[in-house]
């Protein structure tokens, strides 16, 4: 959000205080605590008449520090509060001053601020500048009847911002404007279904705001040299994780806001889906699985998306009988062929539900503030919203899923949870406003935790559109509504790439895009990248994804991506099993495992899968792709070629081939690597 115009002067309506004098320093128990005022004190009479802006630092842990800023501390405590883990608490920290200083001190990071004079907050890390809060950069600022908070921490010459949820414009932040406001938007905008109010840099260190509603983000856009964050309100709270490396505060973070779960095996295969609108029934949905292991294409997971339910119910959470007669022995057919079961659902419930009587009975749907259902015509007719701050609805909800897990389903798509409305109430008054991107958390969290008790600990996948900070702990995630062209591909890619750098260890997206239908080129380069992500799946809007709807190489090609991903799984678990433990993704951009290179900063057209695979799609008709190789002996997949880096390379490939490279160190401990042998 903006507030200036330019460096002089505030934007129309625009007023600010800010905190120009430091009036007191102390220590509270394990935090620092100092206060500003907006006065420059010359006489006694400028104690009169100000306001006052408190500053509290504390460490939950080595190397991070948190910042509590207040203006009005009789303002209550609204919720919901985003998912923390507020019971840690660091010890061992160094609280100390001298004459000009204080600071508090925790391992190699520090906060710094003056006794008396100018209000300055100086992070450093070795006793080294590593970013702050100028004077004036703090402020409170107001337009019309709204009070909002706004921080600015500086950039460094050269620094590069990443992160703030999966967004699909450039990867690099710097220069653009991001609110943390979740929307269903498709993929080619400012707008996304996962905002997270977390950043990295290039200088080793994060920073997550501590809100769950809107927070307004200039990254380097507003004012050049700043990441500028504020929200409405008298407070402001944010942490900010030392590192010392990106890989550091990434795991310093998910320490803090949760890391993701561990997967099945089984997650990490192709997963074969209806699409939205197409046609289907048992008979055709047996005849498309039949046919792909014939053509030794193995499935892991089937998915049946919306029509599973009847048409303008949906969700109802009951079989359309007139396609499904007989949905138990179906799925037990389809089981018997060592093939999971995936099911679409989501949040709201139509009008025509069975379920919309019962669960406006029961008050399990949102309310306007007058009483009545909120109810609108978006999507379904009439439709309503689960309220999941009521723990029976969540109960009630998880019912009627658990009727599906005992048919035999594993898993389920939870789709949608972006729309939320902020004019409605809540069962537990949490302000609709910090609602509206939490809600996908709390809806997520009741299908995850239903299925970790039906299915066990290490069973439960979900495949989720939306997220918010610490959804993380409930993985899938899929890119949302892509298109299908190369463009499209490419801002795909840069989105699961912002993605994994804001603490989300595992994503996934709709090979060959969802909207259109892809070219056969098109679809086999897809296919590549598709296969070589953390997790796969064929999925569109009006046409199916089988690979011999495009032409007979698809199949070739789908084949052998797919047998390549299977060789790969040893290394792959390893993986995921470091997502789990340091809250690392499994496909990361470069600058995450080459940090010290320059070149890499930049990257969003290549990326490791894990710490020893590079990966480069093809994002042209042509074939042809450049990409970089950075230090260190790499040793190509696919043709045994082996190559010293640093250095860029410009190549052509087949549909059979695309740069894919092996950190010799560091690929050396799997078997798994050694090279790829396929007869075509």
């Amino acid at each position: 959000m903006k507030f200036n115009l330019g460096h002089w002067r505030l934007l129309p309506g625009t007023h600010a205080t800010y905190p120009r004098t430091v009036v007191d320093v102390r220590k509270d128990s394990d935090a620092l605590i100092i206060t500003g005022y907006d006065h420059i004190i010359r006489r006694r009479g400028d104690y009169l008449n100000g306001t006052i802006f408190t500053a509290r630092f504390t460490s939950p842990m080595p190397n991070v520090i948190r910042v509590q800023l207040t203006h009005f501390k009789g303002q209550r405590e609204r919720q919901p509060m985003i998912d923390l883990d507020y019971t840690l608490a660091n010890r061992d920290v160094l609280i100390d001053s001298d004459e000009k200083q204080a600071w508090l001190k925790t391992d190699s990071v520090s906060v710094v601020v003056p006794t008396h004079g100018e209000w300055h907050i100086n992070f450093q890390r070795d006793s080294k500048f590593l970013t702050e809060s100028e004077p004036y950069g703090l402020a409170l600022m107001t337009q019309g009847d709204k009070t909002y908070l706004r921080e600015q921490l500086s950039l460094s010459v050269g620094e590069t911002v990443y992160g703030l949820g999966e967004h699909f414009l450039p990867f690099v932040k710097n220069g653009q404007s991001i609110d943390i406001w979740n929307e269903d938007s498709g993929t080619n905008s400012e707008y996304g279904y996962k905002n997270v109010p977390f950043y990295l840099t290039s200088q080793g260190y994060g920073i997550l705001v501590n809100h769950p509603g809107r927070v307004s983000f200039e990254v380097a856009s507003h004012h050049s040299t700043s990441v500028q964050f504020s929200t409405e309100g008298h407070s402001l709270d944010y942490y900010i994780f030392g590192g010392p490396t990106t890989k550091a505060a990434l795991g310093q973070y998910t320490a803090l806001s949760g890391r993701p779960a561990l997967l099945p095996e089984w997650s990490f295969g192709l997963w074969l889906s209806t699409s939205f609108t197409t046609n289907y029934d048992e008979k055709t949905i047996v005849a498309n699985i039949e046919r792909m292991e014939a053509l030794g294409i193995p499935i892991s997971v089937f998915h049946f998306d919306c029509f599973w339910m009847k048409e303008l119910t949906w969700c109802s959470f009951l079989w359309d009988k007139n396609s499904f007669p007989d949905p138990t022995g179906m799925l037990r057919r389809i089981k018997a062929k060592g093939i999971k079961i995936c099911m679409w659902i989501n949040p709201y419930i139509a009008e025509a539900s069975p379920l919309f009587a019962e669960g406006m009975a029961q008050g399990y749907l949102l309310c306007t503030p007058n009483g009545d259902v909120y109810q609108t015509d978006n999507w379904q007719p009439g439709m309503g919203f689960v309220d999941f701050t009521n723990p029976a609805a969540c109960e009630w909800y998880a019912d009627k899923l658990k009727s599906l897990l005992d048919m035999g389903v594993d898993t389920f798509k939870t789709d949608f949870g972006e729309g939320i409305p902020t004019n409605v109430h809540y069962y537990d008054d949490s302000d609709p406003q910090r609602m509206h991107n939490y809600y996908t958390y709390l809806y997520n969290q009741t299908v995850f935790k239903l299925l970790q008790q039906v299915k066990g600990e290490n069973e439960a996948v979900v495949f989720a559109r939306s997220a918010t900070c610490g959804s993380q702990k409930f993985p899938i995630h899929w890119g949302g509504d892509n298109s299908s062209t190369y463009p499209s591909m490419a801002e795909t890619l840069r989105g699961g790439l912002s993605f994994g750098m804001s603490g989300f260890g595992f994503w996934s997206h709709d090979i060959s895009g969802f909207i259109g239908t892809a070219t056969p080129d098109l679809y086999k380069r897809w296919a590549a990248f598709g296969l070589l992500s953390s997790h796969s799946r064929l999925h569109g809007a009006e046409s199916a994804r089988m690979p011999w709807l495009f032409d007979d190489e698809a199949v070739s090609v789908l084949r052998f991506f797919t047998l390549l991903k299977k060789q790969l799984m040893p290394y792959l678990l390893d993986m995921a099993k470091e997502a789990n433990k340091h809250g690392w993704p499994m496909m990361r951009a470069m600058v995450l495992e080459f940090p010290d290179d320059p070149a890499c900063r930049y990257l969003d057209m290549q990326y490791m899968l894990g710490s020893a695979v590079l990966v480069a799609p093809i994002f042209n008709a042509d074939g042809e792709v450049s990409y970089y190789l950075p230090e260190g002996e790499w040793r190509n997949m696919l043709t045994q070629v082996t190559v010293h880096g640093p250095c860029w390379r410009k190549e052509k490939h087949d549909y059979f081939s695309l740069p894919l490279w092996v950190h010799t160190e560091r690929g050396s401990k799997w078997k798994c690597l050694k090279g790829f042998s396929y007869k075509r």
